[in-house]
């Protein structure tokens, strides 16, 4: 069952007239639906404040937990409040709750537990119940809990449906049940059930409260987005940007990475400067400064892609960050090894041909630099995303930038520092 069929029939316990689309209604309705998914949070939530409080609500049911949860928080407080109270008590209780935890955790996922039974009921009790609960809500499992709200034990169909009519569900349920904790990041929930794959979560507070239910599919999905969003961080596309964003929004993005991306340019420019006069004595340098970069850079962003895959996965465990960084400037070792043979060859080759008195040390030159660019560029490339983490920061957040200036840095300082150095 899709996501948006199991919220409507949440909505339907409500208080308040329930908002059924009728068919007139139907196509704006799907067409709004669509448009909202297709926004940030923030814009999303902009686009719904032209709505009254019960079209809104009809259309967050429809969405993604996650999702509905972030414009909820992004609406105004009086329409906040209006919306609240135009779905089913259940829901809006779980909505309220969901706000206290921050974007990307768990809590933010969560939905309404009806499905709550304790030890003591019998079979024919549980299901007499089941029976009305699956007119609001859809049921996966049943929750055993005590008076204080602690899980106690799950309930699957099938043991209700072989077991005798007067068995007691303290006899019946499983009694380790799998939980989240709603503080919990997405990232670390999906390393946790990444080989459970159940359709339903239980949530538990520090004391064992059962508080709330995530679907998996809301998880994968919420995941999905994080995973397209995560290129953009690289070079410093906010994940708040989609393709419906306006275009003002997507420049207050965007432009301030650019100017980032355009001082750091200048700390490029910087180190030509510095050699200037090895530029103008040795033009034929000037040639292979953009191979250096170019070769170091796809060095350094093999090295960044395995490292942010590692951390994303859960790959890499604490302690194991210098084993990585050593095996990514070994790496770099040996690639830039074969590769600046080759380009010291292709320097060699051009400088005879110019009839250049220092061919040989030219090539020499390049290839030494283009060996220690990519080792930097290598040891840079499982640096940067591993020191954004250790400062509580997105690994993937603009990592690209910084590790482009990184490598162009190294790689036109050594060609550059090299040459002044061995040739006179």
């Amino acid at each position: 069952m899709r996501l948006a069929k199991r919220w409507q029939k949440g909505a339907t316990v409500s208080s308040e007239p329930s908002v059924t689309q009728t068919s007139s209604q139907e196509a704006p309705f799907r067409a709004l639906v669509s448009d909202v998914k297709a926004r940030s949070a923030q814009d999303a939530a902009v686009l719904l404040a032209e709505h009254p409080a019960a079209a809104i609500s009809s259309v967050l049911l429809e969405l993604n937990p996650g999702l509905a949860q972030d414009i909820l928080a992004e609406l105004p407080g009086g329409l906040q409040d209006g919306v609240l109270h135009a779905v089913a008590p259940e829901i809006a209780q779980q909505l309220k709750r969901n706000l206290a935890y921050s974007r990307g955790s768990i809590g933010r996922l969560m939905e309404p537990v009806y499905a709550v039974f304790y030890p003591k009921m019998t079979v024919a009790q549980t299901v007499e119940k089941l029976r009305a609960l699956i007119k609001v809500a859809f049921i996966t499992y049943g929750y055993v809990t005590d008076e204080a709200g602690k899980l106690r034990g799950l309930i699957t169909m099938r043991d209700l449906l072989f077991a005798p009519d007067d068995a007691q569900l303290e006899t019946l349920m499983l009694r380790r049940v799998f939980t989240l904790k709603p503080e919990t990041l997405l990232n670390d929930a999906m390393k946790s059930v990444l080989e459970r794959h159940y359709p339903v979560y239980p949530v538990c507070d520090a004391n064992g409260v059962l508080i709330g239910l995530v679907r998996g599919q809301a998880m994968f999905e919420e995941q999905a987005i994080e995973i397209t969003a995560q290129v953009g961080s690289l070079v410093g596309v906010e994940k708040e940007e989609r393709l419906a964003t306006p275009l003002t929004q997507s420049f207050k993005f965007r432009h301030p990475w650019l100017q980032l991306n355009l001082l750091t340019a200048f700390v490029a420019g910087a180190v030509v400067a510095i050699f200037q006069g090895t530029v103008d004595s040795l033009v034929i340098l000037a040639v292979f400064l953009p191979v250096l970069a170019g070769q170091s850079g796809n060095t350094g962003c093999q090295a960044l892609a395995v490292t942010l895959r590692g951390i994303t996965l859960g790959e890499l465990k604490l302690g194991k960050e210098r084993e990585l960084v050593i095996k990514e400037a070994t790496l770099g070792l040996y690639n830039g090894a074969l590769t600046g043979l080759v380009a010291g060859l292709g320097m060699l080759v051009m400088a005879i041909l110019q009839n250049n008195p220092h061919a040989l040390e030219l090539g020499l030159v390049v290839w030494a630099a283009l060996v220690g660019a990519c080792v930097t560029s290598g040891v840079c490339g499982a640096l940067i995303p591993i020191t954004l983490k250790r400062f509580g920061l997105d690994p993937a957040t603009a990592s690209s930038i910084f590790l482009t200036t990184a490598t162009d840095v190294v790689s036109m300082g050594m060609l550059l520092g090299l040459a002044a150095l061995f040739i006179r």
